[in-house]
């Protein structure tokens, strides 16, 4: 049974937009944008909270939270302690002051969620269970019944006194940040189950997406088996971006250990406090690293890679109650389905230790820190516009974070009042343009193809170890990217919410391989991998990387330096001081294997381009195909004779001729030569020229007819020069012209029929006449006539001729194009190469340019050895894989100097396989 796809809705008008009003707009319900909400109603502010899901079960915490990663809890821990160990675990690079947020007013948010009925793990005496996890700090705060933390917030959301103060809006997807006189004034999107265009004009806007977790593939191949949520798909990031707002450190990316096959986290932070850890399959501990970080992962990831790998969480070794209690946890909190998971493989925590692996790379601020710029009260660079949770660019802020941030924004921006002018029309119609395009176009490339295509090329050229040359090859894929995201198609609005999502991916993705490129070192272990940069450089970036979108339109980089510390630590002594702007960060030259030695480029005559020019104009005021189109294809079924096919070659419409001339190609009956000469003297170009290609196709079946040659004769008189080069190359390859015919060709004032007029005189040796094209104005003739006078010179020739053709190559080699000088040196291998011109091979190996030097070392391969075999061993320093090979093919023909076998026993070390493999054979 057939699936008819859905008729795609209709697009609504820009002016149909339905328009919201409120003082606090707050983009996404998961984390920090419930708290948010919550302090921005709580301090007098009308709320509107926008959810593309829906917030009782939207983001990070949809599935509840299994424990706190940073709590600080006083008399367990004090806040300098942990600014200190993040900024360690962030290699320096941190605004402290952001950091301390969290560190201060974290436990406060623990007493206010458990306030809420959010549950944390006491002992016996009421205390809070801090564990250490770490080798420094006891931040770890179980929570044994995460599950409901979701739950408990949207009942806080939903109690009548926020009611009041709090709209919300489900199935709503923002697109675009509206702005107007530097600041932020509103959003637009889609309702994402209607489609409706919806515009929103508010005095303040929190963005609370969080990470952009479908950015890199993962290894399962799953568009959405990712570690972080899928629904997560930069969509803040984006908009930040072209908000005109500052991203930071995005070249500092997410990277987790996680379960091998299964899209969730081994855990290893729980099962820590039970006596589970990480260990390689010896079962040895192996990280060094005091906490989580990206240096940890690359220890993480050397141990997989190497031969001590797979990476295990040890937990067979437990006794049966801790393993119950980490079932409980693990199976229900953190992921429901990984129970399921290990029974279907047959393994148990008793008997099979969990192996694990490595996530796709991801941009997380919360995680990491890669996120948008904040200050410690959420501001971004762009007035009236915030950012908190795994947006914001607060490194290792984990969920407390997020909330503290949440709160931190919804405190600020609660002092502003809904925006009361006009909303910019054209951003409203830019973003109107960005959601709906993909229904123009229903039947275009379905998202899930384009993304999968985008995020493949993250995982080929982003993903670390890192390299220039891929990262630039990365931005010419995210480039190309953007017509594949142009075209494509979508029938309903989830299909719409889907494709926009696509648009933030490749923002995202271009945006990681910038920063990535601009960062000229290697830091934060894993997560900044430089293989071209590979140590970490402090003297020139001790700084934060910021990215923002210029005025016009194109993404600009500063280089930050960190501020001096609120809190001192050791190993780093930033010392603050002005920006450095760096501006855009331009791809290196990866066209071609190796710096490209420019050869030298000649312009298409004028005539060629207006004759091309016209053949399109032509083309596109065709009139419609004549009906005997339909006879003559039929007629092509029965295998027709010359004379049944002639009337076709006669008739009005060229279309009908340039098919007659098809099908006789096709059918190739008796005749069919002399007819298709005759089709050169067309008066429509496109059959002249459809003629000429069949000739050339068929010329090795054509029979050698007389008439077929004086026919291809007459074709030499034709003003078209496709026709007359047609005619010279089938004269050739049919032995059907003479000397004197080919030669009054070198006066053609075309140049490819001056060139086909050098090879037909090549295949009847015809030196004299070769000898004068030498002095051609035209390059490619030049090089043609270089060529075939190595070629003629293999034939017996009289003294005279010899000397003709030695005078050439002796100005050929002298002259000014590098091109010609490279074919004649070269040809001289063949002809033979005499002291006088030796002793010119010799000066040409320091010539500029690679093709010359290339021509001289297979010169010298035909001169003595005297001069050649000491000039060749030196070409085997050239920076030129090229020369190097030409001068080890050239010493192979010496191999019985001692010299020349001394150097090619060196080629045999060159770094060029070709080289080392020649120089191997020539001994």
């Amino acid at each position: 049974m057939t699936t008819l796809a859905p008729t795609p809705m209709k697009i609504p008008a820009v002016t149909d937009a339905e328009e919201l009003t409120c003082d606090v707009l707050v983009v996404g319900g998961g984390t920090a944008g419930t708290m948010a909400a919550l302090t921005a109603a709580e301090r007098g502010a009308n709320v509107l909270l926008l959810e593309k899901a829906h917030v009782r079960h939207s983001g990070a915490l949809a599935m509840g939270m299994d424990g706190v990663n940073n709590a600080v809890v006083p008399g367990r821990a004090e806040p300098d302690d942990y600014v200190a160990e993040i900024t360690r675990a962030n290699d320096g690079i941190v605004d402290q002051s952001t950091v301390r947020q969290t560190a201060t007013r974290g436990f406060a948010m623990v007493q206010r969620l458990e306030s809420y009925g959010v549950k944390f793990e006491k002992d016996e005496h009421g205390e809070y269970a801090v564990r250490q996890v770490h080798r420094s700090g006891s931040y770890v705060l179980p929570m044994p019944e995460g599950k409901d933390v979701k739950k408990v917030l949207y009942r806080q959301l939903r109690r009548r006194e926020m009611r009041e103060r709090i709209r919300i809006e489900n199935r709503v997807m923002p697109v675009r940040v509206l702005t107007a006189d530097g600041r932020a004034v509103g959003a637009v999107g889609f309702h994402t189950r209607t489609g409706a265009f919806v515009t929103i004009r508010a005095g303040a806007v929190i963005l609370a997406t969080g990470a952009c977790g479908r950015l890199g593939l993962p290894a399962s191949g799953y568009l959405y088996g990712t570690y972080e949520n899928p629904t997560n798909a930069g969509d803040g990031y984006a908009m930040a971006y072209h908000a005109g707002a500052e991203l930071t450190g995005i070249e500092c990316f997410q990277i987790n250990p996680l379960i091998k096959d299964y899209n969730g986290p081994a855990c290893a932070y729980v099962a820590n406090p039970f006596g589970g850890y990480q260990v390689n399959r010896h079962g040895e501990r192996f990280v060094d690293s005091d906490y989580w970080s990206g240096q940890m992962m690359a220890e993480f990831a050397a141990e997989v890679a190497g031969d001590r790998g797979p990476v295990y969480l040890k937990l067979s070794h437990l006794p049966e109650e801790s393993i119950s209690a980490l079932e409980t946890i693990l199976h229900s909190t953190e992921r429901p389905t990984r129970g399921t998971f290990h029974a279907g493989r047959g393994h148990d925590y008793r008997t099979h230790d969990v192996e694990m692996h490595i996530s796709e790379i991801g941009l997380c601020g919360g995680h990491s820190a890669s996120g948008v710029r904040v200050d410690d009260h959420a501001r971004t660079t762009v007035p009236r516009l915030y950012a908190a949770g795994d947006l914001a660019c607060v490194p290792h802020n984990y969920m407390i974070g997020a909330f503290v941030f949440g709160d931190l924004a919804g405190a600020d921006a609660a002092r502003y009042r809904a925006y009361d002018g006009e909303l910019p029309a054209d951003q409203v119609r830019e973003a109107h343009e960005l959601i709906y395009r993909p229904l123009r176009n229903p039947d275009g490339p379905p998202q899930p193809q384009v993304e999968y295509k985008l995020r493949r090329f993250v995982n080929d050229y982003v993903a670390p170890p890192k390299s220039g040359a891929r990262l630039s090859l990365a931005l010419e894929a995210f480039e190309r990217m953007r017509a594949d995201i142009a075209s494509m198609g979508a029938r309903t609005p989830h299909e719409l919410m889907r494709c926009a999502e696509v648009t933030f991916i490749r923002d995202c993705a271009e945006m990681a391989a910038r920063a990535s490129l601009a960062r000229t070192e290697s830091r934060w272990g894993l997560y900044h991998d430089r293989l071209d940069h590979p140590g970490r450089d402090d003297v020139s970036w001790f700084h934060h990387l910021d990215l923002h979108k210029s005025p016009s339109g194109a993404m600009e980089f500063t280089a930050r330096p960190v501020a001096p510390y609120l809190v001192p630590v050791e190993e780093f002594t930033p010392v603050g001081g002005p920006s450095r702007h760096l501006g855009e960060v331009r791809p290196e030259h990866v066209a071609t294997a190796g710096p490209r030695e420019l050869a030298p480029v000649a312009a298409r005559p004028a005539a060629a381009r207006a004759a091309d020019a016209g053949a399109v104009d032509r083309a596109n005021a065709r009139d419609a195909a004549s009906p005997r189109l339909l006879e003559l294809l039929g007629l092509a079924e029965a295998e027709p004779e010359l004379a049944a096919v002639e009337p076709y070659l006669a008739d009005p419409d060229p279309a009908v001729r340039r098919t007659a001339v098809a099908v006789l190609t096709e059918t190739v009956p008796p005749g069919t030569g002399r007819a298709l000469a005759g089709a050169l003297a067309d008066p429509d170009a496109e059959v002249r020229a459809a003629a000429a290609a069949s000739l050339r196709e068929l010329v090795e079946t054509l029979p050698p007819e007389p008439a077929l040659g004086a026919a291809l004769a007459g074709g030499l008189a034709q003003p078209d020069p496709v026709v007359r080069a047609a005619a010279l190359d089938v004269l050739r390859a049919l032995r059907l012209g003479e000397a004197g015919v080919f030669a009054a060709a070198l006066d053609d004032p075309d140049i490819t029929v001056r060139t086909e007029a050098v090879r037909a005189l090549v295949s009847v040796d015809a030196v004299r006449p070769l000898a004068g094209a030498a002095d051609d104005p035209s390059r490619e003739v030049r090089v043609t006539v270089a060529k075939a006078l190595a070629t003629v010179g293999s034939a017996a020739l009289a003294a005279a001729d010899r000397d003709l053709l030695t005078a050439a190559l002796d100005r050929l080699t002298e002259d000014g194009d590098p091109l010609v000088r490279g074919a004649a040196l070269g040809a001289l291998a063949a002809t033979g190469c005499p002291p006088p011109l030796a002793a010119r091979a010799v000066a040409a190996l320091s010539d500029p340019a690679w093709q010359v030097r290339s021509g001289a070392a297979t010169a010298l391969s035909a001169a003595s050895a005297d001069p050649a075999v000491p000039a060749l061993a030196k070409a085997l320093a050239d920076p030129n894989a090229d020369v190097r090979k030409a001068a080890v093919l050239a010493l192979s023909r010496h191999r019985t100097s001692a010299e020349a076998r001394a150097a090619l026993a060196t080629a045999t070390a060159d770094s060029d396989a070709d080289v080392r493999a020649y120089a191997a054979r020539g001994l």
